[in-house]
Parts: structure tokens; sequence; C-alpha cells
């Protein structure tokens, strides 16, 4: 329960408590203050023998939310909850997966925490199946995603189904679709059999409403029915088994090339387009992957029978929609994923970017519509979240290919860093400097220079080192082929930079 007074969290835990309800969750989190929904909620409970859930991991700065999964700032966490409400929770979470942290880090601080009894039970928030798969190595007790009539993307990327596999209390956040959709929600009838939809997944599902209003609390009491009126109308209530559906296999083939943005899978699409198969693809078609799997729907029911989608395809969630649309035809699927290192994706959407451009994009071009406006925040957090195709998802045969650059073409050159632009002798290659300097000054030398000059923090360009915009600008510019071409001091920036593009590195004297 998250509310923005003492008052207000009073009258909804009265109302709630009236209506039968008898757990209630809540969050260091939430609240003016960290640790001031929990203080209110001990007061609103007062001696009642309740429920309790509450969350650890995540701070407040301003508006923003911040993960913080360290090991020392969630045992932290846990005793400043444990104070705020007067004793244990019954059950406590890590609010999200913290990205700075491995995230076998943070459930081992949770197991810890249980193991040494300070909590009875111990569990995670918003994952997916793969960092749900290491919680169950530490034997989590319960795990808490946002699943809806409007949501229902823990049923696709496979958590709802591993939490019934393995029997694990899977709790529903937002079960009606948010504070927006639920508000529109007037119906008590309508409330009930929304919330009953979310529960009809499985035995191991509860719900978490999530009501800020005492009007709203007083509303969740009664029998829960009627879901299956609203099926056609909310297809996100269909469950793990609604969607098993079998066919006779029948000739045709799906192919889903997967991998990073910037791995090569538009050219690869090519061959199966030459072949016959119909292409999908989100930048050229736009909408979403939802959309473009509706599409595909409609192609196979209208006598397609060879298809190739090539987005991006990260995650079993952005998969699952065209795996189950094949599944449900008869069609088999092949997956085909596309490794790249994320240091040469990142080149390889330079080279598409300055090729289509003819220039570096700035900053605020780089809005990530498509991959030409790609930011680099963007390519780092799709190589993070990026989640390996298993068999179990549905596909017929699964391969692993290997990126491979087409051999460069034009002439060698020599790139400069700036502490081997004075020293450097001649060379009778093309040779140029490049170097990120803020002030935008750049540094004295003999030849022709190049200059990020963005400031500090996360980048927000591609021409800052360790970056290869400025390698990949200096070769369109010179006529240069990289991967025939050396970069000259610098360090490590250089260094992998150098590497990113297949260009040598040496140091000066080497």
């Amino acid at each position: 329960m998250r509310h923005a007074s003492a008052a207000s969290l009073q009258a909804a835990v009265d109302a709630a408590w009236s209506a039968g309800v008898r757990a209630f969750d809540t969050a260091r989190a939430y609240g003016p203050q960290p640790g001031e929904n929990e203080r209110w909620l001990r007061a609103a409970l007062g001696d009642r023998p309740a429920f309790v859930v509450t969350k650890g991991g995540m701070t407040r700065s301003g508006a923003r939310w911040v993960p913080d999964g360290r090991a020392y700032a969630l045992a932290d966490d846990l005793d400043r909850s444990t104070q705020a409400l007067g004793r244990p929770p019954d059950l406590w979470l890590l609010h999200a997966p913290d990205p700075r942290v491995p995230f076998r880090t943070s459930v081992r601080a949770l197991a810890e925490a249980r193991a040494s009894g300070r909590v009875a039970r111990v569990g995670v928030c918003n994952v997916s199946l793969e960092q749900l798969d290491v919680a169950l190595d530490y034997g989590l007790d319960a795990v808490q995603v946002g699943l809806s009539a409007h949501d229902d993307g823990p049923v696709r990327d496979g958590v709802v189904g591993r939490c019934l596999e393995r029997g694990v209390w899977l709790l529903a956040h937002s079960p009606l679709g948010g504070p927006k959709r639920a508000a529109n929600l007037i119906n008590r009838a309508t409330v009930s059999a929304l919330l009953a939809g979310v529960l009809n997944h499985g035995p191991v599902v509860s719900v978490v409403v999530g009501a800020t209003r005492a009007e709203h609390a007083a509303a969740l009491g009664g029998p829960l029915e009627g879901a299956a009126d609203l099926r056609s109308a909310f297809p996100a209530l269909r469950t793990v088994a609604d969607r098993r559906v079998t066919a006779p296999v029948v000739d045709g083939e799906v192919v889903l090339l997967m991998g990073l943005q910037g791995s090569g899978k538009s050219t690869r699409a090519q061959a199966w387009v030459d072949a016959g198969y119909v292409r999908f693809n989100r930048d050229v078609a736009g909408g979403t992957l939802r959309g473009l799997a509706a599409e595909v729907a409609a192609a196979l029911d209208g006598g397609v029978r060879r298809v190739v989608c090539d987005n991006t395809y990260l995650t079993r969630r952005s998969r699952a929609d065209v795996l189950e649309v094949a599944r449900a035809r008869g069609v088999p699927v092949r997956g085909v994923w596309i490794d790249v290192a994320p240091d040469v994706a990142a080149a390889n959407v330079v080279f598409r970017q300055v090729e289509a451009h003819g220039r570096l994009l700035e900053p605020a071009e780089l809005t990530g519509k498509t991959n030409l406006s790609l930011p680099p925040s963007a390519l780092s957090r799709s190589a993070r979240e990026a989640e390996l195709p298993a068999e179990d998802e549905g596909f017929a045969t699964l391969e692993r290919s290997p990126f491979v650059r087409a051999p460069g073409q034009g002439v060698p050159i020599r790139v400069l860093a700036p502490d081997a632009a004075l020293t450097a002798g001649p060379d009778t290659r093309p040779t140029f400097v490049v170097a990120w300097s803020p002030n935008g000054d750049p540094p004295v030398s003999p030849w022709p220079t190049l200059v990020c000059p963005h400031g500090a923090g996360p980048p927000v360009c591609w021409c800052r080192p360790p970056l290869p915009g400025l390698l990949v600008l200096t070769a369109r510019r010179a006529g240069g082929a990289l991967d025939q071409s050396e970069v000259i001091g610098g360090g490590s920036a250089f260094r992998k930079m150098a590497a990113a593009v297949g260009a040598a590195w040496r140091t000066l004297d080497g």
C-alpha cells in the first residue's frame, strides 16, 4: 500500500480489514521519506494480526527510483524496515534487480537474512526467468511481478510457468492494470472478474491490488468470479495452459533472427527473402513486436508458409508472441541467435549511422526510435537484458551463429591518440588524430584531428573513446579500411576502440 498520508492509509487499511483482507504490501521506498509508509502501516494495523510484505533494495533520488542491490545495503534496509514495522516482515522482497550488482550477490543476501532468522520468508520482484532461476538456486519463497488483464508479460517470458512448475508463491501486482486503468473500473462485477482472471493463472498466484482509497479497499470483499466472460476483451487473461495450443505440423517455417542491435540481422534476413520468405521487420513496418506478431498470424492464415522475422527479440517475453502464433498454426519455428560482442555491435551501429547520415549524430538526435538513432545507453541496456533463446520456448530448431564482418574496402590509415600525436614520425599512410576534449579544444598536432566535445559522465554520444565513432568517421572521410589500419597510443580505451572495428593497436614504442 503506497499512500501520501497516514490518514489515507489508515482509512484504506480499516476498509480492507472490514472487507476481509489480512495481507498488506508496502516497501521501504514508499512514502515521502524512506520507511514512512512502513511506519504508517504499523500504526494503522495496531495489534491486528496481519501478514505484512515489504521490499528493500530501492533508493529514491527526487523523482528517480534507483535500485541498490548491494549486500550491506540490503542488510541495512531489512534492519530499518523491521524497526519501522515494529517487527520483522512476514515476507521480505528485493524491490528490483540492480544492474550494477551481480544478481546472485543480491539473492545471496536475502538467503543469508532468512538463514540468520532475521526474516522468515524472502523473495524477489520484477525479474526475468533467468533471474528467477538464479533465485530458485537459493530456495526463495515468493516472486512478485506485474500481471494483469493488460499485462501478460510474466506469462510470455515463462516466469508464471516456472512458478507453477516449482510451486513458488507468485504475487501479481497491478492486477487491474495500474492506477490509471483501475480508476476507470467503477463496476464491482468487472473488478471482481478481472481479479478472478489473474488468480485463474494457477493455485500459487495471489494479487496485490494496491488500493489507495478506502472505497477501493472496501470493494475487495466478496467472491471473485466471472473471468471467463472477459477473455475475449482481455486476451492477457489467458493462462499458461490456454497458450499451449497443439496442431498438426504443416509444411512451412518461421525463422526468428535474434541478437543485439548491430549484429547483422538485416543482412542475414536478405538471404531468406531471396529464397522466397516473407520478411517482417519492425524498423520497416513500425508499430510494436506484438503488432508485428499479429501481422505474421494474418499472413500464415492467408496461406503464407515461409516467414523471416529479423528483430532484436532479446528476451523470452519479446519472442513469445511470434512463437505462440506459429505454434497455434502448427508452423515450426527456427531460431537463429547471432553472437556478437557488444563492442563490435556498437561499431556496426556507428558504421550504419555514418553510412546513412555522413556524420555522427549529436546526443539530442539519438532518440532510439530506429537503430540508426540508437544511443549508447540503449545498446548497453540491451546487452544486460539479453536472454539467450532456449528450446523450451517452443523452437523446433535452434542455432547460434557468430557475427563475421565483411572485409573493409579502402586504404590503410594510421590513427593516433593525443599522447602519440607529437612524437609519431612520418608515415606513408594517411594519418589522423582522434581525441576527447570536453572544452572543445583539439590537442596540438601536425595531423588532421577529430575531437569528441561532449562532457563527462555516462556516454551520450558515439564519439567518445572507447566508443568507436571517431575511428569510423575518420575512415569514411579518408577512404580507409579499418581492418587494414593501425591505432597507436591512448592506452586501454584506444585498444578497445581498435578491437571493436578490427584495427591493429600498439603503443608508440611497441
